[in-house]
């Protein structure tokens, strides 16, 4: 078959299946899973609680954030958790540090306030400049202040179901879930990106045994990542109860890769370019409104005129989603290694 024709043979043939989402029968509007409401519920019952510790006779909690360099973004994200933070009445401090700042002389802070039993988290706002090891600065804060919960010590007690500080990321996908009343356990989930901060814990969070200490969410979980066959992706995202995509790559996920009445969790946060406009705009992994036309993936290609609103039955937006859930998530383990930091010295 002559190219051209077979282009039209393949555009037919999409919108045909296309077609099959707005079928009576598939037709869904999907509920939006509204991370800032739930995030603002959230935040003004941890503002009562700090509020009540304080009255108490505790001292107020105090979370220390350190920014290096001039990324934008990381700029506006520590600028929202420390707003976050004087909301519910947590103590904040954000230092910042020139992108030249060494991976000694950042070691040297962090183990600073390690030491200072004033400080009851720390954060160090990723990703840091090419010459400083991520790795190196996050196994370097006290696992106890590690309210981001990426020490390996509080990783590796996750993994085995023990109740530690979590990722703030992969507690606001379970918590988003959980507030909207979703089954999970014996559910199929996909998660689509592997990242040790996000994607891993998100995967482990789900699967994981709900009888454990820290909980789970007893459902079935396959990875797919960027060396998953675009037609096993199809496979699985088809078959997923549970979608939740956490790639950074824009409009990613499109409806012909979501089973009708699936729960799609987008934690992808993309800052593109408007062709016509030239404006930034923000939009996540998810192809929310189905724009997207005549599309290569994988040397695959692909056409799309049902949005994934249409297809799943409930769906996080970007903004507004899982980035407010995010910030809640950063407070609670705040409040909570101050909790614990109380506790352990009542003990002693």
């Amino acid at each position: 078959m002559k190219p051209m024709r077979l282009l039209l043979s393949l555009n037919s043939a999409q919108r045909q299946y296309s077609k099959s989402f707005h079928h009576s029968s598939y037709r869904l509007s999907a509920k939006i899973l509204d991370g800032r409401k739930h995030a603002d519920k959230i935040l003004g019952q941890l503002k009562n609680e700090v509020s009540q510790w304080i009255d108490q006779g505790h001292k107020r909690p105090n979370l220390t954030a350190l920014l290096v360099g001039e990324n934008p973004a990381s700029n506006i994200y520590v600028r929202k958790k420390m707003q976050a933070a004087s909301l519910v009445g947590i103590k904040s401090n954000t230092i910042k540090l020139p992108s030249e700042t060494t991976e000694s002389d950042l070691l040297d802070i962090i183990l600073s306030l390690n030491n200072s039993p004033s400080i009851d988290g720390i954060l160090v706002q990723l990703p840091l400049p090419g010459h400083i090891s991520e790795r190196l600065v996050c196994n370097a804060i006290d696992p106890s202040k590690d309210v981001d919960g990426f020490h390996s010590l509080n990783m590796g007690r996750m993994c085995l179901g023990i109740d530690t500080f979590v990722p703030c990321t992969a507690l606001a996908v379970v918590e988003l879930i959980k507030l909207s009343g979703i089954e999970t356990k014996g559910r199929r989930a996909v998660v689509c990106g592997r990242s040790k901060n996000v994607g891993m814990p998100i995967a482990v969070l789900l699967h994981s045994d709900s009888t454990y200490e820290l909980g789970g969410m007893d459902a079935t979980v396959t990875y797919c990542h960027r060396h998953t066959p675009f037609q096993d992706l199809l496979h699985f995202t088809r078959n997923a109860d549970i979608l939740v995509s956490c790639t950074g790559i824009p409009k990613l996920i499109t409806a012909h890769m979501v089973k009708p009445g699936a729960c799609v969790i987008d934690v992808g946060l993309n800052r593109t370019v408007d062709p016509v406009t030239k404006k930034t705009k923000i939009s996540g992994d998810v192809d929310f409104s189905g724009e997207r036309l005549g599309n290569f993936i994988n040397f695959v290609l692909i056409f799309c005129f049902a949005g994934v609103a249409e297809v799943a039955s409930f769906l996080t937006p970007v903004p507004g989603g899982v980035g407010p859930m995010t910030v809640a998530m950063l407070m609670r383990n705040t409040f909570l290694a101050c909790k614990r930091f109380y506790s352990i010295n009542q003990a002693v």
